[in-house]
């Protein structure tokens, strides 16, 4: 046999090899499509559950230690009882009729309920006119939200302004269902544009404590950003979420780039950014960088459910150090090794990822992934360096949660100032929030004009 034909006989079981893998790889593919198609046609497919592997465990609380506090409503103070009702006995027993009926005690049992019927203010505003200068001046009370007379002069109460912002940006209440709510309930009848225009006033109020909150993203020493879809008008827009550990700021943009988190950071930024990879945030040169986790696993889970025979060695190892680090940042918050040994096991894990990426990878999955982690061959394990940091973008992702179920419901904004009202009123509910402040009485406080302060520094 000449050397041609061993090539060739060489090259063909190759090539059978290749072909045998390639259909096993087919094989993993059809039946995940099929799967796919499968869950598609159930009304309930995105909500159900994996198929458990395992018996569940038994229902309800555990037995013992574990059990916890029991948790009961608390009883109202005796102050603060408004109406009082007496419970009396029957005249006769139900159940034989007896009419012979002694009373052996008194028990107390509280209820607490909204009050259904509107509040109505009426404010005599006294008006004149300055001798001096002639200028015309009008009085305020500091419950009052707008200075509007004549046919403008019946207004909504700071506390339903506020409510319907918290029912709309927190809730998820489209502006119809505030107005279904409000007239069922308590008895406003309000149309909805008034809803809409009570959005537009709250945001106008609030944006001294957007910029605070602008202001204080900026001056982190680090921000978790991430960024999902979003809709203005029926045209495709992006949300952005930046997330620092005393405030939240949303940004709508109607384009996907590093534009919104330029001009709220600064193109000289020079913190630590938290996020999934997703390129445009390397425009930050400056400042470090600490990949998601995370993604990082759902990523090599994914290459794992389609790779075949050895092309599960690499996904597999990589999985191992994302365990590892994470191992090591329990084991650092449980107080068994210090903060030194931590830094110690971070930068040895770095280094085995950089040598676990030299090698050669025939799958291109492998590949496209070896070189992702070797362009970012730094920024995976900088949380065992820098104690403070997070190993996945996960604030950013809870942040946006909110704005996600809202969309479902309603889609996003029709205009482009409905946008800037979204991202003022999310960013300054979310902060308040997060900080352990009163929303409610901000937004009151913000809308009488009392001009509160945002401490963004509460927890």
């Amino acid at each position: 046999m000449d050397t041609s034909s061993a090539t060739d006989c060489a090259r063909c079981r190759e090539l059978e090899l290749r072909i045998a893998e390639l259909e096993r790889q087919v094989a993993k593919l059809t039946a995940l499509l099929d799967e796919a198609r499968r869950a598609g046609l159930r009304q309930a497919a995105p909500f159900r559950k994996p198929k458990q592997n395992r018996p569940p465990k038994k229902p309800g609380r555990k037995p013992g230690e574990q059990y916890g506090e029991h948790q009961r409503r608390v009883l109202p103070a005796p102050e603060s009882i408004d109406e009082t009702y007496e419970a009396l006995l029957p005249s006769a027993c139900p159940q034989c009729g007896s009419k012979h009926i002694q009373e052996t005690h008194v028990a107390c049992q509280y209820q607490t309920e909204i009050l259904r019927r509107p509040l109505y203010r009426e404010f005599h505003v006294h008006l004149g006119q300055c001798q001096g200068c002639g200028a015309k001046l009008q009085g305020r009370h500091e419950l009052q939200t707008s200075d509007a007379l004549g046919a403008a002069a019946s207004q909504l109460g700071p506390d339903t302004h506020a409510a319907i912002a918290i029912a709309n940006k927190t809730l998820g209440l489209s502006h119809g269902k505030i107005q279904a709510f409000l007239r069922e309930l308590f008895g406003v009848d309000l149309c909805r544009s008034a809803c809409c225009r009570s959005m537009l006033r709250t945001a106008a109020r609030c944006q001294a404590a957007h910029q605070a909150i602008r202001d204080g993203v900026r001056g982190s020493p680090w921000v978790v950003a991430d960024e999902t879809g979003w809709r203005i008008g029926g045209e495709s827009a992006w949300l952005h979420a930046f997330v620092s550990e005393k405030a939240t700021c949303y940004v709508i943009d109607p384009t996907r780039s590093h534009r919104p988190a330029k001009d709220l950071l600064g193109q000289e930024w020079s913190g630590c950014l938290i996020h999934d990879g997703w390129a445009p945030y390397e425009h930050f040169t400056k400042a470090l960088h600490q990949q998601c986790n995370q993604h990082l696993f759902r990523r090599c889970r994914a290459i794992l459910e389609t790779a075949t025979r050895g092309a599960v060695r690499f996904p597999r190892q990589v999985l191992a150090l994302i365990e590892q680090g994470f191992m090591v940042r329990r084991r650092f918050r449980q107080g068994e090794i210090d903060l030194d040994t931590q830094t110690f096991l971070g930068l040895a894990l770095g280094l085995e990822l950089e040598e676990l990426v030299q090698g050669q990878f025939r799958n291109p999955a492998n590949r496209r992934l070896a070189d992702h982690l070797a362009r970012h061959s730094h920024q995976w394990f900088l949380y065992l360096i820098f104690s403070e940091l997070d190993a996945t973008n996960y604030r950013a992702e809870q942040a946006l949660r909110p704005a996600v179920v809202n969309r479902k419901v309603w889609g996003g904004n029709r205009t482009t100032r409905g946008a800037w009202a979204q991202s003022v009123l999310m960013s300054v509910i979310r902060t308040l929030t997060q900080t352990g402040q009163s929303v409610i009485q901000f937004l009151h406080q913000t809308l009488c004009r009392q001009n509160p302060t945002l401490r963004l520094a509460e927890r």
